[in-house]
């Protein structure tokens, strides 16, 4: 048995990974259940959602590249010694399923109104009606953006999956003592993606910031969500970097999400406090009218 094979229980890191995925799926409900309810996914930037899904996705394949010699021992150790020591596996996958899971209801209640163009027919001329809204076939820019950008999360995801477990499982000897040109090649994959999922991270928020910023609306973002996550980000943050065999571009993205996330609360909070003082809600509807 490797030194890698070794068990090693820490108890603490255990316990807070299990509070945080607990926490995770408790702070996302009440965005995916919003959504759900209101029957709308209009507030969301699909750039937003794009940048977010591929980033976590990354996060996720770049812990599975660091810690895979821990999943290797996994048939030697027995099953409690391995579901201790890939938690942060499961930590990253339930991460990024929650917040794709958001693209896929964003897709699902995109509003039927904004999907099509429609043009105004002035028959005002002709016989004094007032102009009337005609539906179109024709897709509005951003629905068809919509689209695309899904597409491109999902091939995306194909393509670093495929990647990922080709160059793992074509090497066997991977990690190993004396590393090989083969396992160079891995760490530089693990690097890639750890770094691509920071930058990524860091743009992720920007085009949602814009978004909500002209809008002046919270639409379907859900405060109860953020704040659970912004300070969780914390503690997030900190058991992914107590996990062995992680390291900076493991967490990094995490630390960078939280901050940009804690700035869309901070914005969403004054305008929903703007919306009460304008008698509207998240979607600029007279409260009246509800």
């Amino acid at each position: 048995m490797s030194d890698t094979c070794i068990p090693h229980h820490d108890r603490t890191t255990t316990f807070l990974t299990s509070f945080i995925c607990i926490g995770m799926v408790i702070s996302y409900l009440p965005q995916h259940l919003k959504i759900i309810n209101a029957k709308s996914s209009e507030g969301f930037s699909p750039w937003f959602l794009l940048l977010g899904s591929t980033s976590s996705a990354a996060g996720m394949l770049n812990i599975i590249v660091m810690q895979w010699g821990i999943i290797k021992c996994c048939p030697s150790v027995g099953a409690g010694y391995c579901m201790e020591s890939t938690a942060g596996i499961f930590q990253l996958f339930l991460q990024w399923f929650l917040f794709s899971f958001i693209l896929v209801l964003y897709i699902i209640y995109y509003p039927p109104h904004l999907k099509y163009i429609s043009v105004s027919l002035d028959d005002s001329i002709n016989n004094g009606v007032a102009p009337r809204l005609v539906k179109t076939s024709v897709k509005s820019d951003n629905w068809r953006l919509s689209i695309i950008l899904s597409w491109v999360v999902f091939i995306h995801l194909s393509l670093t999956i495929f990647i990922t477990f080709l160059l793992l499982l074509t090497t066997p000897s991977y990690p190993s003592p004396a590393p090989s040109h083969s396992d160079a090649q891995i760490q530089i994959w693990a690097t890639f993606l750890g770094v691509t999922s920071a930058l990524l991270a860091a743009l992720q928020y920007a085009p949602q910031l814009v978004h909500t910023y002209k809008s002046k609306l919270v639409g379907a973002l859900s405060i109860k969500m953020m704040c659970i996550q912004s300070p969780g980000a914390l503690l997030m943050v900190l058991s992914i970097a107590l996990r062995p065999g992680t390291n900076w571009t493991t967490w990094l993205p995490y630390a960078v999400a939280g901050a940009l996330q804690a700035t869309l609360l901070t914005m969403c909070i004054f305008w929903h406090a703007r919306q009460q003082k304008l008698g509207i809600d998240d979607f600029g509807r007279s409260l009246t009218w509800i």
